[in-house]
């Protein structure tokens, strides 16, 4: 008898019973659904009876199936065009909307996305949203300085700082064509400049992973000036909703003050009652009900900072800084729970934002390909060159402050969380929101092609032969066995 051992399974194997298993009934159901949509649409309008029909229930589920697959399809693709896995699930929401499928087939996307579905799909995508946040706040909580610390907070602020200003100056150009309806000019030019500073922690910190750098100067620099400057973003983008909401100054203060005092009590009090209890993290079959507890104070935080005039991912992001990171069940039950809402719930994220951005009816003329153009190179440039050049200034090699410079580029999701909010704040309008979705798309990209260019670039190849000649002045052989391994490599 021949025994199979798990894990042996041909990749042929695998894809055929994806392909049906998955692909196959999903494009079935789809198929059929559409053409019964379709009929019905044609039986009413010729006064014919009543056709089969899914209803609010059946039409969520269908929805629900459709955008995990969708996303998941786009994930693997994007991984094995050497991108990651987000910029695959951002483009398959874009694609799910008016942008390609309601471009190809309108009556597609009104069947398989009805109107009475939508509030279901969104409730999960705000769901995801807040457990992400949450996510970003552990991170940013577990990030220790070790070493440095003087560079490291010239980087950041370096990080931050360059492109908010460099967007700032070229702000007022834009304004009168791409604000929205609460976008005053200040409020406007901040925001945009907030918006070029941002970088993604999460997308980062999942790029440095899978290089196998993320241990390294380079790697553990990036990590730190990624998440201070992530805190000073969200800060500033919260000043701005408030300024964008107006009303009375009172009760602005007001709002402000409780604001003060909640961030006060969950980074001081708040925090030090969690780390002084050790079985937070609690057995292993009480992992649903610790969920459970988790997501409630989430959302009872994310709804108090939403009362108090902040948005409700800043109460997110601050039960995750509260939340221990030393403790090993804590931090398991997080973990399991910001991975569970990454490959389930940000999914629908991504949906709900292709569903309202349509990048095919933005007026493709040259005001906004020169928009689009500059704004990329601006916030690339910015970005890239400013910390770099302050990395190389403070005692980095200049390979390595390049390396630096390109992993701070990256933006991925949180720019989309960003800019989101800010359109439906309505500080930048429709043209904007298109534009900054394709710089972000765009900076994510180009930084896994940029990292390959530095990897066999001129600057790679005067460090490996400056740390040849240095070891063949010591070791010899030793030179040789590295020489022997970076040919290997290569």
């Amino acid at each position: 008898m021949t025994v199979e051992v798990p894990g042996t399974t041909s990749a042929w194997r695998r894809t055929t019973a994806a392909v049906l298993t998955v692909v196959l009934p999903l494009a079935v159901i789809g198929l059929v659904t559409v053409r019964l949509g379709s009929s019905a649409s044609a039986g009413r309008a010729a006064g014919g009876g009543a056709a089969a029909r899914l209803d609010t229930t059946g039409h969520f589920l269908l929805a629900t199936a459709v955008v995990l697959a969708v996303c998941r399809a786009g994930g693997l693709l994007a991984r094995r065009l050497g991108q990651p896995a987000v910029i695959g699930e951002m483009c398959a929401g874009l694609a799910l909307g008016p942008s390609l499928l309601g471009r190809i087939s309108p009556d597609a996307v009104r069947h398989l996305f009805t109107e009475s579905s939508q509030p279901l799909l969104d409730g999960l995508a705000q769901l995801g949203l807040v457990l992400f946040m949450f996510g970003v706040g552990q991170e940013l909580a577990g990030i220790r300085l070790r070493g440095a610390v003087t560079r490291s907070l010239l980087v950041s602020q370096a990080s931050l700082l360059v492109p908010c200003a460099c967007g700032v100056a070229v702000a007022p150009l834009l304004w009168h064509s791409y604000a929205g309806q609460n976008g005053s000019p200040v409020v406007f030019v901040l925001f945009l400049g907030c918006a070029l500073s941002i970088t993604a922690f999460p997308v980062l910190a999942r790029i440095l992973s899978d290089l196998g750098i993320i241990r390294t100067e380079p790697g553990r620099l990036s990590l730190f000036v990624a998440a201070v400057g992530d805190g000073g973003s969200w800060l500033l983008l919260a000043a701005l909703l408030a300024g964008a909401r107006g009303g009375d100054v009172g009760a602005f203060l007001l709002n402000a003050a409780g604001v003060a005092t909640l961030v006060a009590a969950f980074l001081g009090p708040v925090r030090r009652l969690l780390a002084r209890r050790p079985g937070l993290g609690g057995e292993e079959q009480d992992g649903p009900a610790r969920w459970a507890v988790l997501v409630a104070a989430i959302a009872a935080t994310s709804t108090l900072t939403a009362a108090l005039g902040v948005h409700q991912l800043i109460g997110a992001l601050l039960v995750g800084l509260a939340w221990p990171v030393r403790d090993r069940g804590a931090r398991e039950v997080a973990t399991r729970l910001t991975e569970w809402a990454k490959s389930v719930l940000l999914p629908f994220f991504f949906f709900e934002f292709g569903l309202h951005t349509d990048l095919t009816a933005l007026d493709w003329g040259g005001s906004t390909v020169m928009a689009l153009l500059g704004l990329f190179l601006l916030a690339t440039v910015s970005k890239t060159v400013g910390s770099a050049l302050c990395a190389w200034l403070t005692g980095m090699s200049p390979r390595a402050a390049c390396t630096v410079g390109v992993l701070l580029n990256t933006r991925g999701l949180t720019e989309l969380v960003v800019i989101q909010t800010g359109y439906q704040a309505g500080i930048i309008g429709a043209r904007m929101l298109g534009v900054l979705t394709l710089v972000a798309l765009g900076t994510t990209a180009t930084t896994s092609l940029l990292l390959r260019l530095l990897d066999r670039g001129p600057l790679a190849r005067q460090e490996d032969a400056a740390r040849g000649a240095e070891d063949a002045g010591s070791d010899p052989v030793r030179a040789l066995a590295g020489h022997g391994a970076s040919l290997a490599e290569r």
